[in-house]
């Protein structure tokens, strides 16, 4: 062998050297998971600085932990954004947050006890809050982050032309916003609609925050007990201090936010997913979760006048007794929820441990659960979704899985 090598010259080791180095760096290489399987990532078409903005947010919201040292608490929930949201995927039942102290519109009863949020976590000579006697209350599980900017980007003339409040076209479906009283700091949207006063909302599991900047702002404040210029109240004593965050991390985490990419759905083109989203629109489902909306003007031209597939109305809808859990935020009723995006469902067991928590509390452990517990406006559907022979309801949660 060493006078086979012999022959081949000085020049001729080195190349075979280098052909053997790189097929051993080939081999080496493992392969990421598709972009599809990844709920993570940038919307397509950011330009570098942009990107550089994604990725400073990006940082800033899963890798910033803090401490007592940086602000932590005293109370809290979490020490971070992205234990939350693991892989900007949905929640665990141990990292559910529990609201608590409203049970109408007239605003909450109990935020001088503690309320809208329970921090049931506390740094050291501190102790925890527990919900105070009487107090109504309601579990939400941590959702997916992906494709917000789309849903924040749509305008709200077309949210309202999709309200029917008095189920006047007979379907039974009767979807509403929910107004609300938005923050000094927010920035109203170009196209703002207001009553009384109130705006529309559109972001968490009842519509109660107005836009990401709003609901970010909330989020450190609530749910880690860092103050900002935006949110600057201390959650353990309800004094205004110092920030604990710039403005400037904030509207990085804002901006990341926006722009993660949405899901993709996988082979959507496969005949059992087609027959699939059939059934899902025939026995009424795509009513309230809507197979495509639009978004409006967006600053961020990789946003601006996308159509996208995110299975929502962006509407509150009666769930029915079921569903009933006490407790309301802004014009909401106790029975009512935000349609819930769909998109990315399929992959919600990899941020949940390998199981399924769905609701707005995770208390469906399948998808088939979460439709039977359809009430109220979502009764046609479940019904009809009882009617479907096995196969058909096979069909049906092949597609959701696909999302």
């Amino acid at each position: 062998m060493i006078g086979d090598f012999s022959r081949l010259g000085k020049n001729g080791i080195i190349l075979l050297g280098l052909a053997l180095l790189t097929l051993s760096c080939e081999d080496l290489l493992v392969k990421g998971p598709p972009d599809d399987e990844l709920l993570d990532g940038p919307v397509s078409g950011l330009s570098s600085g942009e990107l550089d903005r994604f990725i400073k947010g990006d940082v800033a919201f899963n890798d910033d932990i803090f401490t007592p040292e940086t602000g932590l608490g005293p109370i809290f929930v979490s020490t971070s954004c992205g234990s939350c949201h693991p892989g900007d995927g949905k929640g665990h039942p141990f990292t559910t947050l529990t609201r608590f102290g409203q049970n109408d519109d007239s605003g909450n009863q109990f935020l001088e006890k503690g309320g809208p949020q329970l921090q049931h976590r506390s740094i050291p000579g501190y102790l925890p809050e527990s919900i105070p006697s009487g107090a109504p209350f309601a579990k939400f599980m941590p959702p997916a982050n992906t494709g917000l900017g789309f849903l924040d980007a749509v305008t709200d003339s077309d949210i309202l032309a999709l309200a029917d409040e008095t189920d006047v076209d007979g379907d039974g479906i009767s979807g509403v916003p929910n107004w609300i009283v938005i923050p000094d700091y927010v920035t109203l949207r170009p196209d703002a609609i207001s009553q009384n006063g109130k705006y529309i909302g559109r972001i968490g599991k009842k519509a109660a925050a107005y836009d990401l900047l709003q609901q970010t702002a909330n989020a450190y404040n609530q749910d880690i007990g860092i103050t900002s210029s935006f949110e600057p109240f201390d959650t353990a004593t309800g004094a205004a201090i110092d920030p604990e965050i710039s403005d400037q991390a904030i509207d990085d985490v804002v901006f990341y936010l926006k722009t993660l990419k949405a899901p993709i759905q996988r082979n959507q083109n496969q005949t059992n997913i087609i027959e699939g989203k059939n059934l899902f629109v025939q026995i009424g489902c795509s009513s309230c979760h809507l197979p495509e909306m639009k978004t409006g003007y967006s600053p961020i031209s990789s946003l601006s006048f996308k159509t996208f597939s995110a299975y929502t109305d962006l509407l509150l809808h009666d769930m029915g007794q079921e569903l009933d859990d006490g407790y309301t935020e802004g014009s909401a009723k106790t029975s009512e929820w935000r349609t819930p995006p769909l998109w990315g469902l399929g992959l919600a067991k990899n941020s949940q441990g390998g199981e399924l928590f769905l609701l707005h509390d995770g208390r469906a452990k399948s998808i088939s659960e979460a439709i039977l517990l359809h009430g109220g406006e979502g009764d046609v559907s479940r019904t009809k979704y009882q009617g479907l022979t096995d196969n058909e309801k096979q069909l049906l949660i092949k597609f959701l899985e696909s999302l």
